[in-house]
């Protein structure tokens, strides 16, 4: 990388969302973003990296890719890890981690591989190996006998927004819940519903998007133990403020006093109290706001055994009735795992994307046009 002002870089997704990923990255004014299996690459420079971390709400984590090159056994690869920049990128006081992964290469020895690259950058510049997760994590590729280089830039996943304290069972992330409100159309300047509200992670992102608040705007990132690290120029870029006051509020309910009570909490320590309302309430109870019409969406529960999905039918149609019956003119966005408790909802939904994976389970976006 030495004398690169430019290179690629990775930002994961969930697999199956990475097209809904690249339109954000598009949105959000990243050079050339291109979707690939399991994220989408741009170009950049490192303040790029910076940006893409604290910007875009739908990447579980952001890589810098460093290098890449063609190798075949693990003499060739050591001394090929040796002729890297490492200097350029790690600080020697810095514990690092290396972890490789290997397909359809003639190194399918991923311990081995990584053994050999962590002595490369030992011996190299004198870093230190981290014992933990502490440290910062470069990771090696082998795919097709081509070793691809690269860093995490972010360190902790990246829905880890520091403002979510509170969850409550099987929550939503919050780059998925991103994700999903933009594939319902979501932009920011409608009203939005949640009425299984959780601990409001719908909601939250609903609010800061229209606010225009940085994901990343209450966090560290890895970059910031790197030697690449301008301490003066990221704080000008991560202190510009774009913020507004939203046109439309948001609304979350749940018929669970606790979920409502933690949704709150999640709310003023994201500073969007002013913005949302959240309230125990029984879909039964569950009336529009005044105003405009919107989105309605929610991940009820989805039950992991039979007896569970059988149990959930009267909740799934006790929610598309009473939105048939009151919510004319809105959009609606289901999560769920089963097809048939989407369908028990009796909601006119149009043909579905294919499911994502989400906490070992399969699950998918159900949505709606505008209401009858």
């Amino acid at each position: 990388m030495t004398g690169k002002t430019t290179f690629e870089i990775f930002l994961a997704t969930v697999p199956g969302l990475e097209a809904v990923l690249c339109d954000e990255v598009r949105h959000k004014g990243f050079r050339s973003p291109s979707v690939v299996p399991g994220g989408v690459t741009i170009r950049g420079g490192w303040p790029e990296v910076w940006r893409a971390n604290l910007w875009v709400r739908g990447t579980s984590r952001v890589l810098a890719r460093i290098d890449s090159f063609h190798v075949t056994h693990l003499a060739q690869l050591d001394h090929r890890a040796r002729q890297v920049a490492w200097a350029d990128i790690l600080r020697p006081e810095v514990p690092f981690r290396v972890e490789a992964t290997c397909a359809t290469s003639r190194i399918y020895h991923a311990g081995a591989a990584a053994e050999r690259i962590t002595r490369a950058i030992h011996e190299t510049i004198g870093a230190p190996h981290a014992d933990n997760d502490d440290g910062v994590l470069v990771r090696a590729r082998f795919d097709q006998n081509v070793c691809t280089l690269s860093v995490d830039t972010s360190g902790d996943l990246l829905h880890r927004r520091g403002h979510k304290e509170a969850v409550n069972r099987a929550p939503i992330r919050e780059t998925m819940a991103s994700l999903f409100l933009r594939q319902c159309g979501y932009s920011g300047q409608e009203p939005v519903v949640d009425p299984l509200c959780g601990s409001g992670t719908f909601i939250l992102e609903a609010a800061e998007i229209a606010a225009r608040l940085n994901p990343g705007r209450s966090r560290h990132f890895a970059f910031e133990k790197l030697a690449t690290f301008d301490a003066e120029a990221w704080e000008r870029m991560r202190t510009v403020k774009s913020e507004r006051i939203p046109s439309v509020r948001f609304y979350g309910s749940d018929r669970d006093e606790g979920a409502v009570a933690m949704s709150e909490a999640n709310a003023a320590r994201a500073g969007i109290t002013d913005f949302v309302t959240f309230a125990r309430a029984t879909i039964s109870e569950l009336q529009p706001p005044e105003g405009p019409v919107g989105l309605v969406i929610a991940n009820p529960p989805y039950g992991t055994r039979i007896g569970d999905k059988k149990s959930l039918i009267p909740l799934y149609r006790a929610l598309g009735q009473t939105l048939l019956a009151r919510f004319s003119g809105w959009r609606v966005g289901i999560v769920t795992t089963e097809s048939g408790l989407a369908h028990a909802t009796g909601l006119p939904f149009l043909p579905p994307p294919a499911p994502v994976p989400h906490g070992g389970l399969r699950v998918t976006l159900f949505q709606t046009a505008p209401l009858p």
